[in-house]
């Protein structure tokens, strides 16, 4: 009966061993299975990441394009630029010219506008106005 004592204590953790392992398969195939279903997610997630990042590349080859045409157009502005800074030189000394002709005619006018003054004045002197 000393024998079967023994057997019988030790029965006991040999149970709870196996108890623990068939716990620990349980909790693992739970742990598969939940990953399982984040794979599957992942999987539906990715498939529609393809389409997503084939939209994103064709904006970006139209934002490049875009870039291009911008830095084309910023070119002609400069060149506009230096065109219409060529012609506000231009403009300037003919202005300059012009001011210089008005000068001397306001200068070649002065005399006859003293000389008509000086006819106002004789006809009003006469009374002929």
């Amino acid at each position: 009966m000393a024998d079967r004592g023994e057997h019988a204590s030790s029965r006991p953790p040999e149970r709870q061993r196996i108890k623990k392992l068939a716990q620990a398969a349980l909790n693992a195939d739970v742990t598969v299975e939940q990953l399982e279903g984040i794979l599957a997610d992942m999987g539906e997630t990715l498939d529609g990441l393809g389409p997503t990042m084939d939209g994103l590349n064709a904006t970006i080859a139209k934002l490049d394009s875009t870039l291009v045409r911008l830095s084309g157009t910023l070119d002609q502005v400069d060149a506009t630029v230096d065109r219409m800074s060529d012609v506000v030189g231009r403009l300037e000394r003919v202005v300059g010219r012009v001011e210089a002709l008005v000068g001397i005619g306001e200068a070649a006018l002065r005399p006859l506008g003293a000389l008509e003054s000086a006819g106002k004045s004789v006809v009003a002197r006469l009374g002929w106005h």
